[in-house]
């Protein structure tokens, strides 16, 4: 009965971020104000749409996570934004760290091409620490933190000691991108 549920529950987020993506590509933002806007439609809700949305893409990697703190940044103010950009993208990173841990490389490797999976692998079985690697990865810009957190759950790393990582990493360069994107407004 359980499993039924977490697959309805699955399900329906999943309807919910297509729903919203869909909306998201419909609209017509081609400036600070129009996205303002387009984010005002969500309501009170818009903040907890971005927390939700940047959750999602570090999941699905579809998008590059700066978009969205780009986005919050700018709808949201400084602050506001890098908050929902930083709820989101940990709750997003700890997620994706369960599922490589319980489905293993296959989700991996579903996700990502095995060239990439190949690439990293070699470079850390080269690193003395994958802990500080890890960390240090988190805190630079434009690095491939999504796969990373998928990768991290393949290996002999406890989930507190991901979880702290990730919570004391991210938000640095979270918010290097909301102070920057902030000052475009």
């Amino acid at each position: 009965m359980a499993k039924k549920v977490k697959i309805w529950v699955i399900i329906g987020f999943v309807i919910v971020i297509l729903l919203f993506l869909k909306q998201l590509f419909s609209a017509k933002i081609d400036s600070v104000e129009s996205l303002q806007q387009y984010m005002k439609t969500f309501g009170f809700a818009a903040p907890l749409a971005l927390t939700l949305f940047q959750a999602l893409q570090v999941v699905i990697p579809v998008l590059p996570g700066y978009l969205g703190c780009a986005a919050g940044a700018i709808a949201f103010g400084t602050m506001t934004g890098f908050w929902c950009n930083y709820i989101g993208i940990s709750l997003g990173s700890i997620i994706a760290y369960f599922l490589a841990k319980k489905y293993g490389k296959s989700i991996v490797l579903s996700m990502f091409p095995q060239k990439q999976y190949d690439k990293w692998s070699e470079r850390i079985e080269k690193s003395k620490s994958y802990v500080w690697f890890l960390f240090v990865a988190t805190l630079l810009p434009l690095f491939p933190d999504d796969f990373l957190c998928y990768f991290s759950g393949l290996m002999k790393m406890k989930s507190k000691t991901f979880i702290w990582v990730i919570i004391l990493g991210k938000p640095w360069c979270i918010l290097a991108y909301s102070i920057g994107f902030g000052l475009i407004k």
